[in-house]
């Protein structure tokens, strides 16, 4: 029987690519239990399969023989078979990361929002705009994308203020919530609709003293006015500016 083509990895493991895989269940059953045996000879610790949508019919075949699920994307399932049972397989990512922006004018008013989705017992709050950090997306160009969005404000990045650390989020995961303090570059606010309910420049005394406030973005706004944070900063040795992005104190 034909061993399965795969690639080592420095670590002792050996990885399957969705192209290396026979599209016939019959087929792939006997090819993958072959090959476990051979790469159990050979030492092999762990095995990863990357298994296409397409041969998704391969899943229940894998898991019979001692496949555990991974992680997905939209179009793959990763599995995992740990030949040697003490080796160590590292976790898929677990966290989501978001960001908040301080956005301070000139007469010393702060950019607010209020959601429009919440829950119907709860009153509006006022909180910063922000959202989520997209896949292969810098935080700075992250918080001025979505506090366009959110508010049609243009903004610059000043500095990184601070951040909160949140377990139990969304699907139990992890949050990361990055605050970041901008300036302005326009006034006139041209709100989304689809997901915000108010928008508006507040005097950063209203904002401190308000009870639709909450304390934690009472907290953070005061770290922004009281801090000059960390700001984006090039580094030598890590060139590569689309995939690396650094903060130290200005």
């Amino acid at each position: 029987m034909q061993i399965i083509k795969s690639i080592q990895d420095p670590f002792g493991g050996v990885n399957v690519s969705p192209d290396d895989l026979v599209p016939s269940p019959t087929k792939f059953k006997d090819q993958l239990r072959s090959s476990l045996i051979a790469w159990k000879r050979q030492g092999v610790k762990v095995v990863w399969i990357k298994l296409d949508l397409s041969k998704s019919n391969l899943i229940p075949i894998a898991v019979g023989l001692g496949f555990n699920f991974h992680h997905s994307s939209q179009d793959y399932l990763m599995l995992t078979h740990q030949i040697v049972k003490s080796s160590y397989i590292p976790p898929y990512a677990t966290h989501y990361i978001g960001v908040g922006g301080v956005v301070l004018n000139a007469d010393k008013q702060i950019l607010v929002v209020s959601e429009k989705y919440r829950s119907q017992y709860k009153e509006p709050s006022y909180k910063l705009p922000g959202g989520a950090v997209h896949q292969g997306e810098h935080l700075e160009a992250a918080i001025i994308r979505e506090i366009f969005e959110e508010t049609g404000i243009e903004t610059s990045f000043h500095s990184l203020v601070c951040f909160r650390h949140w377990h139990g989020y969304r699907y139990n995961k992890s949050d990361i919530y990055f605050v970041c303090r901008l300036e302005p570059l326009t006034l006139n606010i041209s709100m989304q609709i689809e997901e915000i309910d108010e928008c508006l420049w507040m005097s950063i005394d209203k904002y401190m003293n308000s009870n639709h406030v909450s304390n934690f973005n009472k907290k953070i706004v005061g770290a922004a006015l009281d801090s000059q944070g960390v700001v984006p900063t090039k580094m030598e040795d890590y060139t590569n500016e689309e995939r690396y992005e650094f903060f130290y104190p200005g």
